[in-house]
């Protein structure tokens, strides 16, 4: 499947009809680039992915500043249930954008999900898979026990 054949059409099908907030544009522009980039146009599903990226980047930048800040991928890691210090917040934000910024760009962000360095949030998004998968803890007072099943 070409896909750099028709990158406008891709992106119409990706953009959804949502309040565009700061950076909309260059989301749109990094959408465009990575359509039409001849190094991923043999990814599968590359527009179906880019629209999941798209959302979970949103979903991430919880101020909506455009930028996903350390406080942002803090606190969405602590909704994931796997919490992380500062300094492992830092780590991680400087390996996904080289040492470069204190923010992952939406751009940044791509290219960890396409690229090698995939591993941090492929494995964020597989804890909220595990966390929506998971069974609801039961409600009410706990069973009682006696004496015979302590252990």
């Amino acid at each position: 499947m070409v896909i750099s054949a028709r990158p406008k059409i891709l992106l119409q099908l990706i953009r959804k009809d949502e309040p565009g907030g700061p950076g909309a544009s260059s989301r749109e522009q990094v959408l465009e680039e990575f359509l039409c980039d001849q190094k991923y146009s043999d990814e599968e599903d590359l527009p179906e992915k880019l629209s999941a990226f798209k959302e979970k980047y949103m979903e991430f930048d919880l101020n909506n500043e455009g930028e996903i800040d350390l406080m942002s991928l803090k606190r969405m890691m602590e909704k994931l249930g796997v919490p992380k210090t500062h300094l492992e917040i830092r780590k991680m934000i400087s390996e996904v954008t080289g040492g470069v910024s204190h923010t992952i760009s939406y751009r940044d962000f791509v290219n960890m999900m396409l690229g090698k360095r995939s591993a941090v949030l492929k494995l964020v998004m597989m804890f909220e898979g595990k966390a929506k998968e998971s069974s609801p803890q039961p409600g009410g007072p706990p069973p009682e026990r006696d004496i015979a099943s302590l252990p």
